[in-house]
């Protein structure tokens, strides 16, 4: 049996055994190796681990998941829901259409679904559940609406691709997956939108504007007792 077929039997071995992919790819290739491949091919090991991590976009991945967490750990989340509470009004479902909106802008910012659906879970699940929605449907809404990030830009998704398949300009990816993502997000919204106004859930809560005193003027009972004129 030749050195290769070794290599393979026992990385597919491997693999069936549970074997992390980085160690079963490490083992496999000692057990060609042994099996007959000529050690000089340990030469190329260094070279090819050097051109496989040394391309600039990778740099952008970690950089979108850091900015997705500085985004949950800030406060920028909730500034999110308070936007799209302001655009979407009150209304049945609003709520689940806030989570939605928030998810496809959380994507376009960090580019990761994982970042995107924690931080958007942390504010929007307790909302949810306090004005009635079931906690299976808004965990399963945020999850699907998180899933957008592949496709809405900058995707890390797109940037591996890029990566990947040489000769593929990265700025023609994010252009093509921006209107996809919108239909995806738009796919969401409707279905979304259907459900809430069948089972009644509640909408979004209103704005309510400041009282009168919280603006420096004297509310009407402290008025009578000092009895000025306002």
């Amino acid at each position: 049996m030749s050195p290769d077929l070794w290599m393979l039997l026992a990385f597919a071995g491997l693999l069936i055994a549970g074997v992390p992919v980085a160690f079963s790819l490490g083992l496999a290739g000692a057990v060609g190796i042994l099996a007959g491949l000529p050690p000089a091919m340990l030469a190329t090991l260094g070279t090819n681990t050097y051109n496989s991590i040394a391309k600039y976009p990778l740099i952008a991945i970690p950089l979108f998941i850091l900015t997705g967490l500085i985004f949950e750990r800030s406060g920028v989340a909730l500034r999110l829901v308070r936007f799209a509470q302001a655009l979407i009004g009150p209304r049945h479902g609003g709520l689940a259409l806030v989570a939605v909106l928030v998810c496809m802008i959380m994507g376009g910012m960090s580019g990761s679904g994982p970042a995107d659906a924690a931080a958007v879970a942390m504010v929007m699940l307790p909302s949810m559940t306090k004005a009635g929605y079931p906690k299976p449907f808004s965990a399963t809404l945020i999850a699907a609406s998180a899933s957008t990030a592949i496709l809405i830009p900058p995707s890390v998704a797109l940037i591996l691709y890029s990566i990947v398949v040489p000769g593929v300009d990265l700025r023609a990816l994010f252009a093509a997956g921006l209107f996809p993502g919108i239909l995806a997000g738009l796919a969401l919204l409707v279905p979304a939108l259907l459900v809430s106004k069948r089972y009644g859930w509640k909408a979004a809560p209103r704005w309510r504007a400041p009282s009168a005193s919280r603006w420096g003027r004297p509310s009407s009972r402290r008025c009578r007792r000092s009895s000025l004129r306002c």
